[in-house]
């Protein structure tokens, strides 16, 4: 969303960059005798508890190199091959430590519960991050002493958003209930809107992004888009324009997919980086005048806004006991609507109501 290895029937997720850098696990330099191998295969005798699926899905998503390059599956290992294995959980602590927190719960009942993430908090632990996440707050919360990290469904993880990115995420409470919403995500019958200030104006009021991320190449702790679709998974996100500032846009988004960094992705690689989004450019004057008030004026922004201004306004699904359609809403945050009010004053915009 930098995430961890997920077996092919557990669900999509969004999932947090920061405390989730990848980190070299294993270093294999093969010997001159080696046979020719399918990757997948030599790895899993050399690997604990590895099994075909997440071998498969680690060397998709790029954690695994050979000669410090990306390959296939089907990659056959060769006489004096370099290969480096990547894992994002950290060997240092599996276990998570329930911590007492404030949790801004928006709705709860016996199956589920819905909490407004603050920007800041980190969802689940992870390199540099053990503890103030949100999982270590559910944890304290729904009664676990410690957790494994390999279990996070005890704490009902279903999905993930970035740690500097507010608004909704659902738990589940009860393993049905978990199997059930993980479903709905994978199926991509989840309804998930997201309220974005980005840089530049649209031609169009609406539209459709449709290219594969993945892993930068070069940088691992890093999402890409590779339109020619030769790396990475396929992404879809579409977009709406709610008010224009000249400058910035204020946009509606909807995800069909939930791949890692997505809407930063996908609006980098139109053109319209996130405002104040300080890993995919968003943190600089990207559109604009060269006069020193609006350089001012863009600076206060970013004062009040020190993240990318990206919220998770709505989430709709399917109760997984009642089957009810069941939709929430969150109030945009205070930074967020600060800046928007700042830019609605500069341009001369109107009021509206999301």
């Amino acid at each position: 969303m930098t995430e961890e290895v997920w077996d092919d029937d557990e669900p999509e997720v969004e999932v947090t960059e920061e405390g989730e850098e990848p980190v070299e696990r294993l270093r294999i330099t093969t010997d001159k005798r080696q046979e020719p191998l399918r990757i997948d295969k030599f790895l899993m005798n050399r690997l604990e508890g590895a099994t075909r699926n997440k071998l498969q899905e680690s060397i998709e998503m790029g954690f695994i190199l050979v000669n410090e390059k990306i390959v296939k599956s089907n990659y056959r290992v060769r006489p004096l091959d370099t290969i480096i294995v990547f894992e994002t959980r950290s060997p240092e602590s599996q276990e998570v430590v329930a911590e007492d927190m404030p949790l801004n719960i928006a709705y709860e009942d016996d199956d589920l519960m819905i909490v407004n993430k603050p920007a800041g908090m980190v969802v689940h632990p992870g390199c540099g991050n053990y503890t103030g996440t949100l999982v270590n707050g559910l944890a304290y919360y729904l009664g676990n002493e410690s957790v494994d990290l390999g279990n996070l469904h005890r704490v009902g993880l279903v999905h993930r958003i970035d740690k500097d990115t507010t608004g909704l995420v659902v738990i589940a409470k009860k393993e049905k209930a978990m199997a059930n919403l993980a479903a709905q995500f994978k199926k991509h019958t989840v309804h998930r809107r997201y309220i974005a200030l980005v840089w530049g104006d649209f031609e169009e009021e609406e539209g459709r992004v449709q290219v594969n991320i993945g892993r930068n190449l070069r940088f691992r702790k890093i999402m890409d888009a590779f339109p020619d679709g030769d790396y990475g998974k396929d992404a879809i996100t579409h977009y709406k324009v709610l008010e224009r500032f000249n400058y910035v846009t204020l946009v509606e988004l909807r995800l069909e997919t939930g791949r890692t960094h997505q809407i930063r992705v996908h609006m980098k690689y139109i053109g319209h980086p996130l405002f104040g989004d300080a890993t995919y450019g968003g943190d600089q004057i990207v559109k604009g005048t060269v006069f020193n008030k609006y350089k001012q004026f863009i600076d206060n922004c970013f004062q009040i806004l020190p993240r990318q201004a990206l919220h998770a306004k709505e989430l709709g699904f399917n109760h997984p006991e009642t089957h009810a359609w069941t939709q929430f809403d969150s109030e945009l945050p205070d930074d967020m609507a600060q800046v928007i009010e700042k830019w609605r004053a500069y341009t001369g915009g109107i009021i509206r109501k999301y």
